[in-house]
């Protein structure tokens, strides 16, 4: 039995056998409507999410599958104190696998040591968000046509944004891979993922602050929203909360193959005017997340579809 806690849950490889396998699912998708026929999901949402938990359900419902579960934790018996370890328990006798959010940065480590059905991290705090991570490979290999060789721009929230620190934990396993972290310096990547991570694997990257200085070198601009829930207090927030807006100005700054992503939920930090542009592929990202999910329910379920 295997969980998914982080992207390096899975070697190189096996994330190429898994990205192939959500094409294929993309490409043919009646060939899988049926794949899981009897199985459940259950989706444990201790934190408000719309895209995460409703395509990890629409995942499985598009297998064949059933789902079940919580979308907040006030209405769970977390809310009358129970623990972790003793929720997954009890959902390892319902479901076959199960999808949790946590505000608690290793709180599905924590599940996952007590379970029964194979665990999926779908975020934990400012910690990893393995599967969006997944679903970003997918978009970018679907708009570039490889994961490697490439300059990454990160922007924004770098500091508290778990779906960055995912990303490069993944991406430095690719050869030729660059970044550039464009942040104000409260937001900076934070120091061990600097030195653990990029330093320590030789990764080329520089920090900047104004957006229009990275545009013009890049092959994916990666935007992320200040997020108000990671914030002590609120001044700080509105301080920060419009420090990036990417508008048609600075698009015109950026290669004609240089493409947008962005996790969502947006704010204020991409105009809408950018929805237009060919280059926005941050819906087609959202289209992705249902696709890789489907791969990872059956990878994880050990479920082979000739």
């Amino acid at each position: 039995m295997r969980h998914l806690m982080s992207p390096l849950d899975f070697s190189t490889e096996e994330l190429d056998e898994l990205l192939t396998l959500a094409q294929d699912i993309e490409t043919h998708p009646d060939k899988y409507a049926h794949a899981c026929d009897g199985k459940k999901l259950a989706t444990l949402f201790y934190e408000p999410s719309t895209r995460t938990r409703l395509s990890h359900e629409a995942a499985m419902l598009n297998l064949g599958g059933s789902i079940m579960g919580f979308s907040t934790a006030d209405s769970s018996s977390a809310s009358k104190g129970e623990s972790v370890s003793d929720t997954i328990r009890t959902i390892s006798c319902y479901a076959d696998i199960c999808a949790m959010r946590h505000p608690k940065e290793g709180a599905p480590m924590v599940a996952c040591q007590h379970s029964s059905i194979p665990v999926i991290n779908a975020g934990d705090g400012g910690h990893q968000h393995p599967t969006q991570t997944l679903t970003d490979l997918l978009t970018i290999l679907n708009v570039k046509g490889r994961l490697n060789h490439m300059t990454i721009g990160l922007c924004g929230d770098l500091k508290f944004g778990r779906t960055v620190h995912s990303l490069i934990h993944a991406l430095v396993r690719y050869e030729g891979i660059r970044f550039v972290l464009i942040s104000p310096e409260e937001l900076r990547l934070p120091d061990y993922i600097r030195h653990d991570v990029l330093d320590r694997n030789n990764i080329p990257y520089e920090e900047v602050v104004r957006l229009e200085e990275a545009m013009p070198n890049l092959d994916i601009l990666y935007m992320t929203r200040v997020q108000k829930e990671r914030f002590f207090n609120e001044e700080d927030y509105v301080r920060m909360k419009d420090f990036y807006i990417l508008d048609k100005k600075k698009m015109k700054l950026a290669p004609d193959d240089m493409y947008v992503l962005h996790p969502l939920p947006r704010v204020n930090e991409i105009s809408v005017e950018v929805d237009d542009d060919p280059r926005a592929a941050y819906f087609k990202q959202v289209q992705c997340g249902v696709y890789v999910r489907m791969a990872l329910i059956l990878t994880l379920l050990d479920i082979h579809v000739d």
